[in-house]
């Protein structure tokens, strides 16, 4: 089973682009796109309807033309859920799950920290409830796949200029140590544990020429639970610089189920 995360950083934009022959190149079973930056109102039948794929969508109620994240998927789920069940995250349009059986997965855009002190807590804040909700999960016996863009770079093989953005939200030390806390948990970076000294980003700033020049930051995750690589199900993980139309690249994971 092939799953792709994508943050399409708005897909409108991205839909007057390659948006449908990159959906075709990727080929995946499941394809979680976050920051959509849509309202319901706004999906249009081109979007909604992808030969093949079944869509779900959560959109944000709190803001238009703001995050909201959506799934596009050939397997049909057990379950559908829009959220953890707090208003401050499900109704900016976070969270999106799917129960297809061996897996629970989860689709999530993770707040990003940079506009001030505020947001920064709300970011801390949606991890430690996050995490507590898909712990719970675990604690009743079932895997957890987690994509999505978690912005933060984890460690310093994880962006091009660690030194220079110690001082920055999605490098900062707290923020670090939240995704340290993250796999003491029990969750397994898939991509970064397969290839542990390869260096790879998902995201570029648009100014710089900083895609061109590779200067990155991997911020775009698959996390699993523990038992799912310790029972061999996790055959490969990947990052698709070759895809083109955001300022993110996909990221994707491949099961063995």
């Amino acid at each position: 089973m092939k799953l792709v995360s994508w943050n399409v950083n708005g897909l409108a934009a991205i839909m007057k682009k390659d948006f449908l022959d990159s959906v075709r190149r990727i080929d995946a079973d499941i394809l979680a796109i976050q920051e959509t930056k849509l309202q319901a109102t706004k999906l249009d039948p081109q979007m909604e309807r992808i030969d093949g794929y079944r869509s779900l969508w959560s959109f944000s109620i709190r803001r238009k033309g703001y995050s909201g994240v959506g799934i596009y998927t050939r397997v049909e789920p057990r379950e559908v859920g829009y959220g953890i069940g707090i208003p401050e995250y499900d109704e900016e349009g976070r969270i999106l799950w799917m129960d297809l059986g061996t897996f629970v997965l989860f689709n999530v855009y993770f707040p990003n920290g940079q506009t001030g002190e505020d947001r920064l807590a709300y970011k801390l804040r949606f991890y430690e409830d996050f995490f507590a909700y898909t712990d719970r999960l675990r604690s009743a016996g079932r895997s957890v796949v987690i994509a999505g863009d978690f912005n933060t770079a984890h460690n310093e093989i994880d962006l091009k200029n660690p030194k220079a953005n110690e001082t920055y939200s999605g490098f900062l030390r707290i923020e670090r140590d939240w995704m340290d806390r993250i796999v003491a948990r029990g969750y397994v970076d898939t991509f970064r544990t397969l290839y542990p000294d390869t260096v790879k980003y998902s995201w570029w700033t648009y100014r710089f020429g900083a895609r061109r020049r590779n200067i990155g930051w991997r911020i775009d995750y698959f996390f699993v639970s523990r038992d799912m690589m310790d029972n061999g199900w996790i055959q490969d993980a990947f990052i698709d610089n070759e895809i083109e139309g955001s300022d993110h690249c996909p990221v994707g994971l491949i099961l063995n189920l």
